[in-house]
């Protein structure tokens, strides 16, 4: 008998039935000689702080660095079910094999090999490889399962990757928030994300907008346009010499060039083009790509690759034949792809590009959600436009001189369309057209000028000019960033907290060093532990290089209270607690408790609102209050009725000002 392990109950679900397993269990299915469970993503994770001894379940300063002699790993609070049953199965006297089919990739090898090792386990394991959930694809990997050992390497990358972010997001974090007195979440990847939005958005707010013209003159068919002027008179007298004058054609340049048609998407690229064209965030667009993914209609997102293996020609020649049919924007079309230029073994790491899998003919698209079609057309999209023909063009700019100064127009010619006309029948489907990134797209069509024509009086005009500047969810969450539409600020805590922190933290050098080392210690290229040594010896160093802080930089991160009301007994602010709305003035004492009974039996949340009108006019109106009396809800009037001994107290009166209770 064999166990497969998978990440997630979605994917057990599709394994057993691409091999024929049909015997539901609790947690797992048996049958056909497989036993198939799932983890529910990390099962089991490195320990937290807290693990390592007493001393560490406060933050402090003088308990820095913490740093494991030996890791401890902890299964997670919610799953502890679902790791019983693994464990269970592992031990089960029937199983003499268990197979790895958890996601092909570092974290899916890190996730197996965690639940693998907490379990004790100590039978052999193969590895499952797939970049697609079709059935034929998971048939043909369990044909060919790899001995796990052959992934030891990968685990070690995965393992180091895991301890190397534990190590400085845990003492960096608390470093930092020891130091300044607030929660300052620390991490690899996310500080210097923060820094780049920090940089970003200062070169943006540092951007002094200035104000240029440009004389255009009008000529048949076509605009030519003047270099810029800084001032408005300026403009205007060339205006009138200009049209006083004759404009001689005095350059005339035809120039063929040629557009190669985009890769394929590889998983950031994917991001990056569903972010501009339908505003999905990073993890938003890898959600809906892995969803794909489990449904069968989509290959494995999570890649760097941007092509196929050399024999999958046949695959993406079917593939594209099923596009055509499928996507509305082809209907009619007469397209023979280019299938070789999207070939390149070479170029294949892990996994080969995202593109959509034959699985496409069975379904019904306007039965997926909005989003997740959408990326499926885009990926779809991108395959054709990837074997289209190159998009040619002649390239034409004139230039001409009248009143003593040069005037340019520029315009093209199509030769052949190719890769360009997919783009434009795929956009028009769009609801919304996205930003052209073609420069190209923006200029005239040129008429056959000739050198040494002349055009007597042209006819002239001024236009005015401004100059313009053209990991995330955590930073959002923590507070350090906030999203506007699909843009990203860094707010004030986020632009402190890049100021503190030391270079080597906010540096994306940092994380392209850790991402190369890794890779080599998954290619079997690099020691693991000697990576760990030098990521141990950056822990103590922080610590001991930010053992003090300037006084007046821990004031950095204080929180600014907002005023909520005045307070009824000594007009002094009143503040929001975690608990309460309270006084600013200690020796008032004077607080109104969130928990408070009255509220409480009444069914009714006091919220920030609901005080700020009470201190504002010592009543407010609320629905639907419950009366634990009567039982029934009315909709009436809360009083602040009492302010003057501890407990502040309150009453309710109903439409006819009638005390209720």
């Amino acid at each position: 008998m064999k166990l497969v392990i998978c990440e997630k109950p979605s994917v057990g679900a599709a394994v057993a039935a691409a091999l024929g397993v049909t015997g539901r269990k609790d947690g797992y299915i048996e049958g056909n000689g497989y036993l198939i469970s799932w983890c529910i993503g990390h099962l089991v994770q490195l320990s937290e702080a807290a693990a390592y001894g007493e001393q560490y379940k406060k933050w402090s300063y003088d308990s820095l660095p913490i740093l494991p002699q030996e890791w401890q790993y902890t299964v997670a609070a919610d799953k502890g079910k679902q790791f019983k049953i693994l464990k269970d199965l592992m031990h089960r006297a029937d199983v003499s094999e268990v197979v790895n089919a958890c996601d092909a990739g570092r974290e899916g090898e890190l996730i197996f090999r965690f639940v693998y090792h907490q379990a004790g386990c100590k039978k052999p394991f193969t590895r499952l490889w797939i970049s697609s959930m079709e059935n034929e694809a998971i048939r043909s990997g369990f044909d060919n399962l790899k001995d796990g050992r052959e992934y030891d390497a990968l685990y070690h990358s995965a393992l180091c990757r895991a301890k190397a972010d534990w190590l400085i997001g845990i003492n960096a974090t608390r470093l930092f928030s020891c130091l300044y007195g607030k929660t300052l979440n620390v991490g690899r990847v996310q500080t210097p994300t923060l820094k780049m939005l920090v940089d970003r958005d200062a070169a943006i707010t540092g951007f002094q907008k200035e104000t240029y013209y440009h004389v255009r003159l009008t000529l048949p068919g076509a605009e030519a346009a003047s270099a810029k002027i800084c001032a408005a008179d300026e403009a205007s007298r060339l205006k009138a010499a200009c049209e006083a004058s004759a404009a001689v054609c005095t350059s005339l340049v035809k120039e063929k060039k040629t557009i190669a048609p985009p890769k394929l998407f590889d998983l950031t690229s994917l991001q990056r083009e569903a972010n501009r064209i339908y505003g999905y965030t990073a993890k938003q667009t890898l959600d809906l790509a892995q969803a794909l993914y489990e449904k069968k209609l989509l290959t494995y997102p999570r890649t760097d690759s941007a092509f196929l293996t050399d024999d999958m020609g046949e695959t993406a020649t079917g593939i594209i034949k099923v596009l055509c049919e499928k996507l509305s924007f082809m209907e009619g079309a007469d397209f023979s792809p280019e299938i070789a230029k999207v070939l390149n073994s070479k170029k294949v790491s892990d996994h080969h590009a995202i593109i959509p899998t034959m699985e496409l003919a069975k379904a019904d698209l306007t039965a997926l959600p909005e989003s997740e079609r959408n990326i499926l057309t885009l990926a779809g999209a991108r395959l054709l436009m990837a074997t289209a023909e190159p998009h040619v063009y002649e390239a034409v700019t004139a230039v001409f001189s009248c009143a003593d100064h040069e005037f340019t127009a520029k315009g093209k010619a199509v030769i052949a369309a190719g890769w360009k006309e997919i783009e434009r029948l795929y956009r028009a489907t769009l609801k919304k057209k996205p930003d052209s990134d073609d420069e190209n797209e923006l200029v005239l069509d040129v008429p056959d000028f000739s050198e040494g024509q002349t055009f007597e009086n042209p006819a002239a005009k001024v236009t005015e000019h401004a100059t313009r500047a053209a990991v995330i969810e955590k930073l959002v969450k923590g507070g350090f960033v906030e999203r506007k539409g699909k843009q990203l600020f860094p707010t004030k805590d986020g632009t402190n907290l890049v100021c503190v922190l030391p270079d080597s933290l906010t540096s994306p050098q940092l994380t392209a060093a850790w991402e190369n080392n890794l890779t080599q210690i998954a290619k079997g290229n690099a020691d693991p532990a000697a990576f760990m040594q030098g990521i141990e010896a950056m822990a103590q160093e922080l610590v001991k290089t930010y053992a003090s802080v300037l006084g007046e930089k821990q004031e950095l991160f204080k929180t600014e209270k907002t005023e909520i009301g005045k307070c009824p007994r000594c007009k002094s602010p009143v503040y929001e607690g975690k608990k309460n709305y309270y006084c600013s003035n200690k020796e008032c004492g004077f607080t109104m408790w969130k928990n408070d009974r009255f509220f409480e039996e009444r069914k009714t949340v006091f919220t920030r609102s609901i005080a700020a009108a009470l201190l504002k006019s010592g009543k407010v109106k609320v629905k639907k209050l419950y009366s634990p009396k009567t039982g029934k809800t009315y909709d009436g009037t809360v009083l602040l009725a009492d302010t003057g001994g501890k407990y502040v107290n309150y009453k309710v009166t109903i439409s006819k000002d009638k005390e209720l209770e």
